[in-house]
């Protein structure tokens, strides 16, 4: 870890690429994200350390004298901190910083909400590429709002909302520090150059994207398989709609935006080569989850490929990383964050039905331009680093390495 003098300035907000349906920032938009980019990055390299110093040399102790141990897991942990001035500071920081982070894309976008209405209707318009039909949001979805995020990521003002989708667009260059690369899509570019590296030649003809959101990441599966169909599915319609215009923005039209419940896949037995999702199974509950992963199994083609992007599980993990890695759960509005990464996805994908020989467990690391920093030389923010974990199912090359 660089020393805080030493810290490189994390990419300024300005470097984040522009498409048809980005927001038009001032000065001084550009100048808070700016500044929550970099103090992201320097919580992340330099505050966060401090909690484990206080760990060790105060609250740990204070809890082995009280109890005659050490704590022994994560919440033992969480409790033993809980009243540490040091972890309340860096907590207080962190939430402090998702709220100002919201407040920052809606500062930017609520004034221009009725212009970007009407850019995405213009680019979607006479388009059966954008499929959009009321479906109940599921309760697990709209009792929280997701990162601090108002309304969510369904949050509609008028007819034809897209600002939940451009707020969520316009802000994630900062809360990431770059490290998803300028249009957002490390993730899905990763994915793409792990699929042709697993299944070299493999030429999938139909793909789904579940819980796909404005499709950062779905884009590169559509740029990498230009021939195939691809469904991208959510059921938030501002982000479909924001979705469907952007990528029309970049000429891509292999793609269907479809408004559905991805516990329940309007698609028959076997219809898709290739089934993933970044960063979507923790926010579901603990009965949705293995819904969409039954789905997912009904719909995958026999000689089909599934993969998910989700941060690291709690299995073989230091308790301490842990109890950082939990605090989205207790202070960010991720209430299944917890129940994902302590469940053991090869062991639910086997208890599914999932062929056992064929389950694996990987990693997928950011794509992203030369501009942008290096993922190897960043430190993660215990969530939003430049680097996943995937598990899944199908036939792959096992010669291949991350």
């Amino acid at each position: 870890m660089k020393p805080a003098t030493q810290l490189e300035p994390a990419p300024a907000w300005s470097e984040a690429g522009q498409h048809a349906m980005s927001a038009q920032a001032s000065h001084d938009d550009t100048a808070r994200f700016n500044f929550l980019a970099n103090f992201n990055k320097y919580m992340a390299n330099v505050v966060v350390a401090g909690n484990h110093i206080a760990f060790e040399h105060r609250a740990g102790p204070r809890w082995e004298q009280s109890h005659g141990r050490w704590p022994a897991d994560r919440r033992e942990i969480r409790a033993a901190m809980s009243e540490d001035p040091y972890y309340r500071m860096w907590s207080a920081l962190r939430r402090t910083g998702m709220e100002m982070r919201q407040q920052a894309g809606r500062s930017l976008v609520l004034p221009q909400a009725g212009a970007l209405r009407d850019r995405a209707a213009a680019l979607n318009s006479g388009r059966d590429t954008l499929q959009l039909q009321p479906t109940p949001v599921p309760r697990y979805q709209s009792e929280v709002d997701n990162h601090c995020m108002p309304g969510g990521y369904f949050a509609e003002y008028f007819d034809g909302d897209v600002s939940a989708a451009a707020n969520y667009d316009a802000g994630m260059f900062a809360t990431t520090t770059g490290l998803f690369g300028q249009f957002l899509d490390g993730a899905g570019r990763g994915t793409a150059n792990w699929v042709q590296a697993v299944r070299p030649d493999w030429q999938p003809k139909r793909i789904l994207d579940v819980g796909c959101g404005l499709g950062h990441n779905t884009l590169p599966l559509a740029k990498a398989f230009p021939d195939a169909q691809i469904y991208a599915l959510d059921t938030a319609a501002p982000m479909l709609r924001f979705g469907h215009a952007r990528a029309v923005g970049f000429g891509i039209h292999n793609i269907i935006f479809q408004q559905s419940n991805v516990e329940t896949l309007p698609f028959a037995d076997g219809f898709f080569d290739l089934i993933y999702s970044t960063m979507f199974l923790h926010e579901t509950s603990h009965s949705a989850l293995r819904n969409v992963l039954r789905e997912v199994r009904r719909a995958l083609a026999d000689d089909g490929l599934h993969l998910h992007l989700e941060q690291p599980p709690y299995h073989n993990m230091p308790i301490f990383e842990q109890f950082l890695r939990d605090w989205d759960c207790q202070h960010n509005n991720e209430p299944f964050w917890s129940a994902l990464h302590d469940t053991h996805l090869p062991s639910l994908l086997a208890e599914l039905g999932f062929s056992q020989d064929e389950i694996f467990e990987t990693e997928i690391h950011a794509l992203v331009e030369e501009v942008m920093p290096k993922v190897g030389q960043e430190v993660e923010d215990y969530g939003r680093g430049g680097k996943w974990y995937a598990c899944g199912s199908g036939r792959i090359n096992d010669r291949w390495s991350p």
